[in-house]
């Protein structure tokens, strides 16, 4: 994103990137994958609901995982070839290699397309890459991460996921669709924790609907592969132990920084306790003529969200401030979160509980979606919308959802906390019907006294 801006900018680019492919994490390894395995989850959990549909011919629907996989890595393919297309309609250069910094511009490159290359302006925007927790191997075979996840050849019978973030209900979601027994295991009190209260006690009663077993306020203290099944050992917060024997154990519990052989540390870059390079709010670093974006910062406020929309949103900022522009600098309360498990999760804004702790006098609305017509026809009624609103003065601080098209439905709510949207412009707007988009407006109205339908 930051090539392709800058590049329409009138700057000459060039992107130095060691993978095979274009696209980076989110398109290779993570988004793109994963929601492309959650799409076939979705196909199945139709098939085995045909005759609710009146669908007939459907025996044993099962999955198929070469066809699967096949499917998935067309997904990616075409739009890696995607990417190779504007960077050529773009004239940016794609150098085959692995960039190390070197100071006053210079770039040394090694590999397929080894050179030295010199620029005005660097951007360090290397990601960040699946992390595991003292005392566990990843093994890749058994004990492995996501980069491993979205290329199982077969469904396990048993699977144990560490960490309830995105990708550990989203895994969750997928292999238990596939008939995997599945377990997940949260060091926090509850499922999603950087998620609305509400959300996390929904997504933990869908889950439990659906057989994915959880334990929450859970530290896994071992895990060892021992005659082809995971050993692991855990301890609750009440000090109590218990151990678990699956087929594969998936560490979800974070990513970190890619700045290994970066040469950051020798060209003077200050960067945090944890790896990440500090940089202020245009993306700056403390070494003039060196910028960084997207998983690889902090900004030392807290954890940076590491999201390919936030980065992609980064990369246009910085570009257009690089070209000379005065780009805003991107609020970070209004960094929409989407989960795609089952049910979907979207987020923006603040939290009922960050509300509070900031000062605004909060008052909140719900609404349930399995009132709604279009979701009974859906056959998708779980979940709500919550909206967070400032009673002062009526302005929506945050909007939270768990069911159906959430991860679509949140896009409405970016635009009102964008245009500082009240409650009552919410309420004024007409949502048509049947959509699921009305439980927005139907949540307005519960925060103003009364939902109309419930």
């Amino acid at each position: 994103m930051a090539a392709i801006r800058s590049a329409q900018l009138g700057l000459k680019v060039a992107v130095v990137e060691r993978a095979p492919q274009l696209g980076g994490t989110c398109l290779v390894w993570g988004c793109i994958p994963t929601k492309a395995l959650l799409e076939n989850a979705h196909a199945l959990k139709v098939a085995q609901d045909a005759a609710e549909w009146g669908v007939t011919g459907v025996t044993s629907p099962g999955i198929d995982m070469t066809r699967v996989h096949a499917r998935k890595d067309k997904i990616v393919t075409g739009l890696t070839k995607g990417i190779e297309f504007l960077f050529k309609k773009n004239k940016i250069d794609w150098i085959k290699g692995s960039a190390r910094l070197m100071g006053k511009g210079k770039i040394d490159v090694t590999g397929a397309d080894a050179r030295q290359l010199t620029a005005k302006e660097v951007i360090v925007a290397t990601g960040s890459s699946p992390r595991s927790v003292p005392g566990i191997t990843i093994d890749k075979t058994r004990i492995i991460t996501s980069d491993q996840a979205i290329h199982l050849a077969a469904v396990p019978k048993t699977m144990a996921i560490m960490g309830s973030g995105a990708v550990g209900v989203e895994f969750a979601s997928i292999f238990r669709r596939f008939g995997a027994e599945v377990t997940v295991i949260e060091l926090l009190p509850r499922l999603v924790p950087n998620e609305d209260e509400a959300v996390s006690a929904e997504l933990a009663k869908a889950f439990k609907k659906r057989g994915i077993t959880t334990k929450v306020g859970t530290k896994v203290t071992s895990a060892i592969v021992k005659d082809g099944t995971v050993a692991i050992e855990m301890a609750g917060a009440d000090g109590k132990t218990e151990s678990l024997a699956v087929d594969i154990l998936l560490v979800a519990t974070g990513r970190g920084p890619v700045t290994e052989g970066l040469g950051a540390k020798e060209v003077g870059l200050v960067i945090d306790e944890r790896g990440y390079i500090k940089v202020d709010t245009l993306f700056r670093t403390n070494v003039a003529g060196i910028s960084a974006i997207g998983d690889v910062i902090t900004m030392g406020t807290g954890a940076h969200p590491q999201l390919a929309h936030l980065s992609s949103a980064e990369g246009i900022v910085l570009a257009e401030r690089i070209a000379g522009k005065n780009p805003p600098p991107i609020n970070y309360d209004q960094v929409p979160g989407c989960t795609y498990c089952d049910p979907e999760i979207g987020s923006i804004g603040l939290t009922e509980a960050e509300a509070k702790k900031r000062g605004f006098d909060v008052v909140v609305g719900t609404f349930p979606f399995g009132v709604l017509g279009r979701a009974k026809i859906a056959g998708e009624t779980e979940g709500f919308v919550k909206i967070v609103a400032d009673k002062k003065y009526d302005e929506v601080l945050g909007v939270h959802m768990i069911g159906p098209r959430a991860t679509e439905l949140v896009a409405e709510a970016g635009v009102a906390l964008r245009l500082e949207s009240t409650v009552e412009e919410l309420i004024r707007t007409i949502h048509a019907h049947p959509t699921m988009s009305e439980a927005i407006g139907e949540a307005a109205h519960a925060v103003h006294g009364g939902a109309i339908h419930s």
